[in-house]
């Protein structure tokens, strides 16, 4: 190899060695472009997009599964077109504008464009003026029910879609298909994760 040669191979690596972190940083931000990569059955993409814009919020992926890993946001998609009366499908569409000209008049942009610092305050206020799910006891509620409104009850969808996944059930939670005996008294030390129904 002669010296013209090994100097043009020595500036290629120099160069393609610059530019790397470059193109690797360009192939990120591609990647989190804010766009749906399903085909929602109910929902129009810029509905589904809040859909998918409240799980991930809700539910990051950690060093668990998030909530889009688990698709809990088409999940939530087919149970809009699949077991929703006409009438609660509009409630839902009237919800979902609402909730976005809400986010629009207090930050600007509707929520699935906010940045997580809006969103959290976005989150905090509906959680503190939204109505709680009555006390129960054993799954029967107790006292009067007063509807909860539409963040608490997708928030509580997004929860039972995820915690009601395969993935979850399977990989993250206890499973045992085939329960063994009962142990009634151990220490909570011994319980380890919590068990998937």
């Amino acid at each position: 190899m002669n010296r013209r040669d090994a100097l043009k191979k020595t500036a290629l690596f120099a160069g393609s060695a610059v530019a790397a972190p470059t193109m690797l940083s360009l192939l990120q931000a591609c990647a989190k472009q804010d766009r749906l990569t399903w085909t929602p059955q109910f929902l129009s993409e810029d509905q589904a997009r809040f859909i998918s814009a409240f799980v991930d919020f809700l539910l990051p992926k950690t060093e668990t599964p998030g909530g889009l890993d688990v698709k809990a946001d088409i999940f939530i998609d087919s149970i809009y077109a699949k077991t929703y009366d006409e009438a609660g499908q509009k409630n839902v569409l009237a919800e979902i504008e609402k909730f976005n000209a809400d986010c629009k008049a207090a930050y600007g942009k509707v929520f699935a464009e906010l940045s997580q610092v809006d969103k959290a305050a976005c989150f905090q206020g509906h959680e503190a003026k939204s109505p709680k799910f009555p006390k129960n006891v054993w799954g029967s509620a107790v006292g009067p029910r007063e509807p909860v409104g539409f963040y608490r009850t997708l928030k509580s969808t997004v929860l039972w879609a995820y915690f009601t996944s395969e993935e979850i059930g399977k990989n993250v939670l206890s499973y045992d298909p085939i329960p063994g005996e009962f142990k009634g008294c151990i220490p909570v030390s011994e319980v380890g994760n919590t068990w998937s129904l």
